[in-house]
């Protein structure tokens, strides 16, 4: 509370931390992605929406902005999408690659199929709208913010999730390199590490047990809301986080402490 309060004082002096950004937030239908969403529309950016569920026309319309429907792992559509959603805008200023699967599969299990799959989603996918996103902020040379969302399970992986791991440490890895590339020009990228986050994704194979195993694990005794990433996502698109990038934040609880 004490931290909301104080960003609502500095956002009466100063005016919201995103006015006048243009933003484009990927994976938005529902969980995380129309959370950050609807918290930069708060925070007086424009906010065009990207995901492969019809559903996101919905929140479009409540956050009145554009959105495209395109699934992530057509690179060619995917490229289209976002272009437009670009022009659109009449440019970008952030970009939040959010867009992402959970399989839960025994290694041993695990078909190169679905494999493939997730790291398209997961991984790739975030090379392709980087692309696109980030050869519009060089050329309109006003720098831009990148974030990745990645997963606690970069840095720790569990069992059954091999795929959806390794995916989320390439995502990390991307940010890293990425962060050195587009550096010079005045364009941060970082990414988000959640932990246990209560969301519609993985809502199928959690029971209370596992929720209250996980809740645990957490000094503040909880798994996270939408809202705890959003927060994670408002800073690094903001000025406040000028001077970070290549990182990978936590926002796990400190059920991850480094």
């Amino acid at each position: 509370m004490i931290v909301r309060d104080g960003a609502a004082a500095r956002d009466a002096a100063d005016g919201p931390r995103l006015a006048g950004r243009r933003c484009v937030v990927t994976g938005a239908a529902r969980g995380i992605g129309a959370e950050i969403a609807r918290t930069y529309v708060r925070a007086g950016a424009t906010v065009a929406l990207l995901d492969v569920s019809p559903d996101v026309k919905a929140l479009a319309a409540e956050l009145d902005g554009p959105a495209e429907v395109a699934d992530v792992v057509d690179v060619q559509a995917t490229r289209d999408a976002l272009g437009r959603l670009v022009a659109v805008l009449g440019g970008i200023d952030v970009l939040v690659n959010n867009a992402g699967i959970l399989r839960i599969t025994p290694l041993l299990d695990i078909s190169v199929e679905e494999w493939d799959v997730v790291m398209d989603v997961n991984a790739r996918s975030m090379l392709v709208t980087t692309q696109v996103a980030a050869r519009a902020m060089i050329a309109a040379g006003r720098g831009g913010r990148i974030v990745n969302m990645a997963s606690m399970g970069a840095k720790r992986a569990g069992a059954s999730q091999a795929h959806y791991a390794a995916s989320k440490a390439a995502v990390v890895a991307l940010t890293q390199a990425a962060a050195i590339e587009l550096g010079p020009h005045g364009i941060t990228v970082n990414a988000i590490c959640p932990g246990y986050v209560l969301t519609e994704m993985g809502a199928a194979t959690r029971t209370p047990e596992m929720v209250a195993g996980w809740s645990a694990t957490s000094p503040l005794g909880r798994c996270a809301e939408p809202a705890d990433v959003a927060g994670m996502a408002l800073f690094l698109a903001s000025d406040d986080a000028a001077y970070c990038t290549g990182q990978a934040f936590n926002v796990t609880g400190g059920m991850m402490m480094h």
